[in-house]
């Protein structure tokens, strides 16, 4: 018996937004509810609602830029640079900026539409 898994096809997540979501492991693609792990290309100009996700997410971005307001204080990540953010942790995602933008999240518990909690628009 294997004891390692290699992904070849991530699950491809439905988006209206522009944004590329390939999910390698977690909840859409193995079931793994414990640990994500996602590839992301965010659009120029591209941004999501406020949040508090009940996970801690981590993100490296492979290339470009990614701004973050975390509890009304904004920071920018660029290529090589990483993050983590802690759970329940007020934030909203955007690239404003006129490149995309390439990263990885890991979300710990796994990513799950249910533990986001977005806010209306």
């Amino acid at each position: 018996m294997k004891k390692y898994t290699i992904q070849k096809s991530p699950f491809v997540v439905p988006t209206t937004d522009g944004k590329l979501i390939e999910e390698h492991f977690g909840n859409a693609t193995d079931g793994n509810s414990q640990i994500s792990i996602a590839h992301m290309v965010a659009p120029s100009k591209w941004s999501e609602p406020f949040q508090k996700p009940e996970f801690d997410e981590y993100t490296y971005i492979i290339k470009g830029k990614k701004q973050f307001i975390i509890d009304g204080e904004t920071v920018i990540l660029k290529t090589g640079e990483s993050i983590k953010i802690e759970k329940n942790t007020r934030v909203q995602y955007s690239n404003p900026f006129d490149e995309p933008c390439e990263y990885l999240a890991v979300c710990l518990p796994a990513f799950s539409i249910d533990l986001v909690n977005r806010e209306e628009n």
